[in-house]
């Protein structure tokens, strides 16, 4: 499975590891999961390192509507990505522009940046 995660209800955190080739079906996927475990709220660490995304304009707007319909009665946590590569920047960039949720979202060539800025986004007041 190209698109694996863990959700970590103490720490209210979702680890995502993405490995090859992630299409439309397996993003649904994974934001059917969360919904169904009372996690979408939660902060999401997202691992791009490997990942080769595969989506085109429709399936983007596909991934969009979905989310609109999610975050509608439950938000979205902040998104921490870290990978490297124009092709991730261009996929992150478009995913975030179609996405309804008002989050803060960031993209981070490194796990430890993204890590020290999920911590403090996520910190208690």
């Amino acid at each position: 499975m190209p698109l694996r995660w863990e959700i970590l209800h103490s720490q209210k955190l979702i680890h995502i590891v993405a490995d090859g080739v992630v299409t439309l079906k397996d993003m649904e996927e994974h934001f059917d999961a969360l919904v169904v475990a009372n996690a979408l709220p939660y902060a999401k660490l997202f691992d791009a390192m490997r990942v080769a995304p595969v989506y085109d304009d429709h399936d983007v707007m596909m991934l969009g509507a979905r989310l609109s319909a999610y975050t509608a009665t439950s938000g979205s946590g902040p998104l921490a990505v870290f990978g490297e590569g124009q092709a991730l920047k261009t996929v992150f960039k478009r995913f975030v522009n179609v996405s309804p949720s008002q989050r803060p979202a960031m993209l981070f060539k490194t796990e430890a940046e993204a890590r020290t800025w999920l911590a403090a986004k996520t910190a208690a007041p």
